[in-house]
């Protein structure tokens, strides 16, 4: 070990100068006896380099060996003894003669015996101060060693957690660029589904105005020949203020009464409300085409949710989930139309029967069959089997139910319905706040729901009528047993301003069975 090596083993880790007055700590390690309370002054009480707290109680001592080291180091190399005087020649000693003594007294000892002794000294306290040094350097190597392994371990942890940082990247990449995939598809099929919304919207708008025209063109030429009819009149009857007697009475007699009064005319059928209320609907089914699920377009494992539409669209692209129980209830799917002839005068039908609005004006005169309460039946009825549909409402306020053919199309007081007032009709009303079940006057309170997507299934088979809501899952709201002797139609009641659709699927078959105990369906 060379002298700068030892340097550095006698160095104090706090003012990195040779120890002075070294203290030795529980730990094991050194530091000079005023770096060590000036530190402690200003941290706390523990080891500097192992961070092994120091009890309170707990005391330094001062290593001496490493003091008396240190002393040696200061103190530099000794001056070795002057060398001896050489001894004057003699003369060889006579024969038989004793040799010599090397001291020049007896019991003195010789200047070889003296410098042997002193390197002999010198080799012990070498070897002594070696000892000390190298219990040093072992406990420095030791704690070298220590700092090694925990530098290697804070290296295998970086590596560890650049590698994961490294895949969080990539991940964070892939992410985006299927994102972005999946945004730009879904916008351009929003963009295509928007153009042909738009063109239909159109065709119907202007379908309706080529309707409405066409009507208010019919009153018009009525209007214009019973005008003319009406001056013809008063042409004549002006000829005979200017004739004689004679030639009044004989031509009074021949002139006929004047044409009968026109009455009030039929406003032709536009409406404003009705074209704007399905193009929102229609804006808010193509905006949900964004809350849909992030995958990418693909066939659908599950059926589609049967939509309120006339013809196929890129909305039927995007993919739904279809609970099993929803599924189930399909298989007996039937396709319903309202009965135009049953509407209050208020509700609006469009899409084939197929769609109800209330409106505040009132259409035509009610005919004999239609409620005065706000209230449509379907065309359809059911005997027997097994019957399932489902209707989708704007808001809540609204109730569906089924009924015998003799429910009261008028009026009974101040209510505005009677779907499950009675014997012969069961109903469930979804309000703001709850959900009531209706039968024969008695009401039944049930929990809030959704009732934006309503089902409803008849089973004849055993006597039943449950209620369901299918957003966002598929579950029963509740289920009317009793024992059905009659034709069931499917009623609804609707508030003003809510629109009702009957949701159509294509796969929809007529139950099995006499024409007479299942009415044909559109």
């Amino acid at each position: 070990m060379d002298a700068q090596q030892l340097e550095d083993k006698l160095t104090c880790a706090i003012c990195l100068a040779l120890y002075r007055d070294p203290l030795t700590l529980p730990c094991g390690h050194n530091f000079c006896g005023a770096c060590i309370q000036d530190w402690w002054g200003r941290r706390e009480r523990a080891c500097p380099e192992c961070r092994e707290p120091v009890p309170a109680g707990a005391r330094p001592g001062r290593n001496v060996a490493l003091s008396g080291v240190l002393e040696l180091l200061r103190a530099g190399p000794r001056p070795g003894p002057p060398p001896a005087p050489r001894p004057p020649a003699r003369a060889p000693p006579a024969p038989g003669a004793a040799p010599p003594r090397e001291g020049g007294r007896e019991g003195t000892p010789s200047p070889l015996r003296t410098g042997r002794l002193g390197v002999d000294i010198s080799r012990a306290r070498a070897l002594d101060t070696w000892g000390l040094l190298k219990g040093s350097a072992q406990g420095a190597w030791d704690q070298l060693r220590a700092r090694l392994e925990a530098a290697q371990q804070q290296t295998t942890q970086a590596q560890a957690q650049l590698q994961e940082l490294q895949q969080q990247r990539n991940q964070i990449q892939s992410s985006a660029c299927t994102l972005t995939s999946v945004v730009s598809g879904k916008f351009s099929r929003l963009q295509q589904a928007l153009e042909l919304r738009r063109a239909s919207a159109l065709r119907h708008i202007e379908a309706a105005k080529e309707e409405a025209l066409a009507q208010a063109g019919d009153q018009e030429q009525q209007l214009q020949r019973h005008l003319e009819a009406l001056a013809q009149y008063g042409h004549r009857v002006q000829h005979l203020e200017q004739a004689d007697d004679q030639t009044f009475f004989q031509e009074s007699q021949q002139l006929l009464e004047p044409p009968e009064p026109l009455g009030p005319l039929t406003p032709p059928q536009w409406d404003e409300d009705q074209q704007l209320g399905d193009l929102e609907e229609l804006l808010s089914a193509l905006c949900g085409l964004l809350l849909e699920d992030k995958a990418a377009p693909r066939e659908p494992a599950e059926a589609p949710d049967p939509r309120p539409v006339e013809a196929p669209s890129p909305l039927a692209l995007v993919p739904s989930t279809v609970s099993p129980l929803r599924r189930k209830l399909w298989q007996n799917y039937r396709n319903l139309t309202f009965d135009p002839d049953s509407a209050n005068r208020h509700f609006y039908l469009s899409r084939q029967d197929q769609r109800v609005t209330h409106r505040p004006r009132p259409r035509a005169p009610a005919g004999p069959a239609s409620f005065e309460l706000w209230q449509v039946l379907c065309t359809q009825s059911f005997r027997a089997g097994r019957h399932y549909w489902e209707v989708r409402a704007s808001d809540h306020s609204v109730t569906l139910g089924v009924t015998y053919p003799e429910l009261a199309r008028h009026k009974l007081g101040t209510l505005t319905d009677n779907i499950g007032r009675g014997p012969s009709s069961w109903g469930l009303c979804v309000q703001e706040d709850c959900v009531q079940a209706w039968h024969n006057g008695e009401v039944q309170r049930l929990p809030k729901e959704s009732g934006r997507l309503l089902g409803v299934n008849l089973d004849l088979e055993t006597n039943c009528v449950t209620f369901y809501s299918l957003e966002p899952q598929a579950k029963p709201l509740h289920t009317f047993h009793a024992l059905f002797t009659r034709p069931l139609y499917p009623v609804f009641w609707l508030l003003e301003g809510r629109t009702l659709t009957l949701c159509q699927r294509p796969e929809a078959t007529l139950p099995p069975g006499p024409q007479e105990e299942a009415s044909a369906l559109s």
